[in-house]
Parts: C-alpha cells; structure tokens; sequence
C-alpha cells in the first residue's frame, strides 16, 4: 500500500502544487492527508467533478502547473465537458493529474450503480483519448508512474490518469467518524430526523432520497416500522439529482405529495436545479435538506455549506418557502406551515454526522426499488 504523504511527496517533486475534486471512498486516506491543514498543501473539495476540472484549468493558467483533481469514477461524467472542451490537447491543451477511485473493477465486489461504471472505465478513458494507467500499490513503482504520468502530461498537454483500487491507500489517521449517539446535545442525528420527518409526513406519499447514507437509513426505517409498501424511490447512484427526479415525478403526479430528502453535498453538487424546480415544482413539492455539513458516505470530508444560507438560497432561487430548524420540537409546526404555504418549498435540518456502525444495505435492488415505484405510481410492470 501507499502512504498518502509518500504519494503526494512524489507529486510534489514533479511540480504538482494544488489538490481539489469531490471524496471517495477508495481516495478517503489521500483524502483525509490533503485535507488535513498539517500537510501544508494547497486543496480545495470541489462542488463537483467538473467544478474541479475548471480550477485545475485555471490553476496551470496562472501558475504553469499541473493540479491532481480527486474523483470517484462515477463522477466522470461530470468532467467529462471541461476535460474534452477546455483541458484537451485540441483546444486549451492544459496538463492535469486525476487520480479517480475505481468503484466497481471487475472481479472486486462492489454496489450495482458502480458495477458498470467500473467495468466501462478502461475503455471510456479510451474513448476520451485521455492517457492512464493503474496507480501501483508499491511506494517505489509509484513514484516512478508519477515521474512519467507528469511528464507524458506536461510534454503532450493532456490530462493523464490513474485509476487506483481498493486498498492501494494505507491509512493517514483518519479521524474516527462522529458517532450517531453521541454527543447528547446539539443538533440531532440524521437518523433521529428522518424518523421524525416521515412520521409527520405521513403515508402514501412519494419520497425520492437521496445517495448515501440517508437512503440506507430510509429503508431500514420502513422495514423496522413494517411500512415496506410507502412509495420510497432510493436514489444510490447520480449524486446530486435526486430533486430533479423529484421534480420529474410531481409535475405529472396529482393526488400525492412529493418529498425530497436530499444532503448539503448533493445540494451543492447541482445547485442549478433549485431556480428550475422553483419555476416548475407544483404546490405538492417539498424539499428538504438534512445538512451535517459533510460528505458523510466517503469519510467525512467536510462540504462548503458553512458559506451558505441555505433558506436564503432557495427563496431567492424563487422557493415560495424555506425555513431551517436544528430541534425536532419545532417540526410539526414547520411542515405544518410548508404545506399551508405549498410548494415548492424547502426545510433544511440542521443534523449531526456520522451514522450507526451496523447501518446495513437495503436488500432490494435499484431495479426492484424503482419497479416498485414504477408499479404504486402507474400499475405498469416492468418485463422481467
């Protein structure tokens, strides 16, 4: 395995002098070095994948050097733009280093939204004309890839890229995840707020959550209450689109309510689909942001939503309502006032990070959970 100062030791010497992108959880041990302020490199977590891309872009402009933009693969198509319409060879011509986890590499046992994304990288990077190889797992080996990733980069123009593998990371003394119980002040679990939402929302309406842990929470919430046929869409894979999925659903549906559970970092991933929702969402459509201020599922790097007034944001996005609360004492009272108001409105929930040790998996599949939703919503089955 690598140690995360030894790797960014190598790129160092090569001239790299900027880390940004968005967290992995393959990445989550670099992650945590160059995030770490001790390391004294510059870094930034990108809103998304393409964001960083742009700030690698602008970064070469003023400085003539290459950045590593950070990625997992399923966010490749988010750079996918500005890697082949500013950084290639053919255009701006701009050298980069993106070291992108490879979720679901054939042979390794890996969720169903990653299997083909991993088993369709190779030759997407192909199809991209982009230059790669696999990191090596060994120190040495991988200061000589570096050597000559960077300068095939430099001398060609090109992005070039690693894809590393599960457990080519030793660890960086990640600091251990906040615990879901503790402390007992402050701002309740995520968990604790879910329960509390759904209760309130009450059944039969449609709820589109988010990737990540709040999905996994949601669906064990609903074996344990033996609710199993609420019409709950999971979203594992697409960070960030959950709202619009939301959206496509409310503007065709009449009779239900339409609730997106959605995270700070996923807010801020697509945050262009707030004014669009706002022009089109009907007064069935509520939004609600569980914000603990952290990339919860990939090792708890921290978002920039400290920056933002969330309900602020949505208002003058044209939102009809948005509030924020951090007590579940005063949440029947708020949903009361969203559904008075009408939407398209948002709540943001002010939570604590981490989550339970033992959190599981739901046990259907993203096929199954969507033609379950499919079904309760049309009566139409999906062939088998």
């Amino acid at each position: 395995m690598i140690r995360p100062d030894v790797l960014a030791g190598h790129l160092a010497a090569e001239g790299v002098s900027l880390y940004c992108g968005v967290p992995d959880s393959l990445l989550k041990e670099f992650n945590a070095y160059v995030g770490d302020g001790a390391s004294g490199v510059d870094h930034v977590i990108a809103a998304n994948e393409g964001n960083a891309v742009g700030l690698a872009v602008g970064h070469y402009l003023r400085t003539g050097s290459p950045a590593v933009v950070y990625l997992q693969n399923s966010g490749i198509g988010n750079a996918v733009n500005p890697l082949t319409s500013l950084a290639d060879p053919e255009v701006y011509g701009i050298p980069m280093i993106l070291l992108i986890g490879w979720r679901g590499q054939p042979g390794v046992p890996d969720e169903p939204q990653h299997r083909k994304q991993g088993r369709i990288m190779p030759a997407l990077l192909d199809a991209l004309e982009l230059p790669w190889s696999v990191l090596p797992a060994d120190e040495e080996e991988a200061g000589a890839a570096v050597r000559k990733a960077v300068a095939h980069s430099v001398a060609t123009r090109t992005p070039y890229a690693f894809l590393v593998e599960k457990g080519t990371f030793a660890p960086a003394g990640v600091p251990a995840a906040v615990p879901a119980t503790a402390p007992e002040s402050g701002p309740p679990t995520r968990e604790e707020a879910l329960g509390a939402l759904i209760a309130e929302i009450g059944g039969g309406q449609v709820v589109v959550s988010t990737t990540g842990m709040l999905s996994r929470e949601l669906y064990e919430h609903r074996v344990r209450a033996g609710a199993e046929a609420e019409i709950d869409f999971l979203t594992v894979g697409g960070m960030g689109h959950a709202s619009s999925i939301a959206l496509g659903i409310a503007l065709r549906e009449d009779e239900r309510e339409v609730w997106c559970l959605d995270g700070d970092g996923a807010l801020l991933m697509h945050l262009g689909a707030l004014p669009v929702i706002a022009g089109h969402g009907p007064s069935s459509y509520f939004h609600v942001v569980f914000n603990n201020g952290v990339h919860d599922s990939v090792g708890g790097q921290p978002t920039s939503i400290d920056r933002v007034d969330v309900p602020a944001l949505a208002r003058n996005s044209g939102y009809r309502y948005a509030a924020t609360l951090s007590s579940l004492e005063d949440l029947p009272g708020e949903l009361a006032r969203l559904r008075e108001t009408g939407g398209p409105a948002l709540l943001e929930l002010r939570v604590r990070p981490g989550s339970r040790g033992d959190l599981g998996r739901p046990a259907v599949t993203p096929a199954e959970s969507g033609a379950a939703v499919l079904r309760a919503l049309t009566g139409r089955v999906t062939p088998s």
